[in-house]
């Protein structure tokens, strides 16, 4: 009985181990950044007002109707507007 709790322990200890390890991070950062010299920073403020005046180029969408040539331009009329139209001429509308 304690052989086989003794084993069901160890192999408990044996899983946690290989789950910490994954799981923790180191806290050194592994690249460091270097401070950009005045060539790097004016190239990189050149490349990005190219890059905005680029975006100033480009023309705005027009909004597009893509039923616009099936849609007829008469607004069909709705069962309350034949209604109105049947009252005023005294008919009724089919």
């Amino acid at each position: 009985m304690r052989a086989a709790s003794l084993v069901i322990a160890l192999a408990l200890l044996a899983g946690t181990g290989a789950t910490l390890a994954q799981t923790l991070t180191p806290s050194i950062p592994m690249t460091r950044e270097r401070e950009k010299t005045e060539g790097e920073i004016a190239k990189e403020k050149a490349i990005e007002d190219a890059y905005k005046a680029s975006l100033k180029k480009i023309p705005d969408a027009k909004p597009t109707d893509p039923w616009g040539a099936i849609r007829s331009e008469d607004k069909p009329k709705t069962a309350k507007t034949q209604a109105k139209a049947a009252k005023k001429t005294g008919t009724a509308a089919n």
